[in-house]
């Protein structure tokens, strides 16, 4: 018997998987390669070199990132314009956490085609006119004379905080909604070891912007 799959289910499931592959997995990619300022402006700057040198990276971003991440932000604002909201009669935490997802998601909206502008094309006037990408030799201090701007590095506290909720709670959305999680106890533990790989991945997103502008990061002259 054939199964008739609606539109609406086959647009949300793939905007779900493009959270996860590839744009979940670029995430992690991302915040490896910042880690790297950790050990100085050298292993930085030679990072995004090698990055840039990969074969046919310009296919790499467009096909793997630029229109996965287009689908998935312009379907979310969908979702979101379609949310109803009923944290006021049903003030329950999964409740709050669906809100929280849908409130993250326009910051991130906002945020990626900020950041996406700013480092990856150079095209925010008055910040910004050299491209992080195009200039792998002058990645670190490009990077670094940002941050040392106090609105900029609050900026991208708050898109990074952002983008490591919207991806820990879309695992977590992910599993149960696909299957994979079944039952309300596996559920809880799978929330609860979403909730701890989101704080190590905000730890590890905020040490590496810290260290642009900090030799070391949170922990520079200490360890």
């Amino acid at each position: 018997m054939a199964i008739h799959l609606s539109r609406t289910f086959v647009l949300r499931k793939l905007h779900q998987l493009s959270g996860i592959v590839p744009l979940g997995i670029f995430l992690l990619e991302h915040f490896y390669t910042n880690s790297k300022a950790l050990t100085g402006p050298a292993d930085f700057n030679n990072a995004v070199r090698d990055l840039q040198s990969l074969p046919y990276i310009l296919f790499v971003e467009i096909g793997g990132i630029f229109i996965p991440l287009i689908y998935h932000a312009v379907y979310g604002i969908v979702i979101t314009m379609e949310a109803r909201p009923n944290n006021l009669a049903y003030p329950y935490p999964r409740n709050w956490f669906y809100l929280i997802q849908r409130i993250t998601g326009v910051i991130l909206f906002v945020f990626i085609t900020f950041h996406v502008l700013n480092f990856r094309f150079g095209l925010v006037p008055g910040l910004n006119t050299i491209s992080v990408a195009h200039s792998p030799d002058k990645a670190f201090a490009i990077v670094s004379r940002e941050f040392s701007l106090v609105p900029i590095f609050l900026v991208y506290m708050v898109g990074i905080t952002a983008t490591v909720w919207h991806l820990a709670n879309g695992i977590w959305l992910f599993m149960v909604d696909w299957g994979i999680t079944i039952g309300e106890r596996a559920q809880r533990l799978t929330g609860y070891a979403c909730i701890g790989f989101g704080v190590v991945m905000l730890l590890v997103g905020i040490n590496a912007a810290v260290a642009f502008i900090r030799p070391g990061g949170l922990l520079g002259g200490i360890l």
